[in-house]
């Protein structure tokens, strides 16, 4: 992993500020930084959700996550990347995930941030649990998640599975 790199899982919230300002105080060839900052949804699937409970293999989780990463610097000419994301109960509106990619030019800051999200939320071992008035449920993997990470295999800007495991949610939504 690159030193200018930064992979965490953790329960606590994350400060987006402290994280940017890491990034851009690290040297004058950085010309772009791209954000993304996933928060957690009152609703889904039509249903309240009150609260969610985000359940992950320690280790394995972020192994994976350090191969999207290094996937990622080998598609862009990225001077750093920040991956935060959440673990345990969180409420509506609580962050859950960030990602940071810096790069020289803004296209491939973007392009390597929305590769990130597309590939954490297909083969990161990550697990959501809702709370809703009708009870607990899994979240099920979305297709929509699988068609934005395919898109990364076609064409010209193509390449393999990051992983080499099946993407998650395919058994059925929760952990083991």
């Amino acid at each position: 992993m690159n030193p200018a790199d930064r992979i965490r899982v953790q329960i606590e919230p994350f400060d987006i500020g402290a994280e940017h300002a890491r990034i851009a105080a690290l040297g004058h060839g950085t010309g772009a930084i791209a954000s993304f900052t996933g928060l957690m949804r009152s609703s889904n699937e039509g249903d309240t959700v009150s609260a969610m409970t985000l359940e992950h293999y320690p280790g394995m989780t972020e192994s994976a996550l350090v191969e999207i990463v290094t996937a990622a610097r080998t598609r862009w000419a990225l001077q750093a990347v920040t991956v935060v994301h959440r673990v345990g109960r969180l409420l509506p509106g609580d962050a859950i995930v960030l990602v940071l990619a810096a790069s020289a030019h803004r296209g491939e800051a973007l392009d390597a941030c929305e590769f990130i999200m597309d590939y954490l939320k297909t083969q990161a071992p990550f697990w959501k649990k809702e709370d809703t008035a009708a009870g607990s449920r899994w979240v099920e993997a979305r297709t929509s998640d699988d068609q934005a990470a395919a898109r990364w295999q076609a064409g010209g800007s193509g390449g393999a599975d990051v992983s080499g495991q099946t993407p998650r949610g395919k058994d059925g939504g929760g952990p083991a």
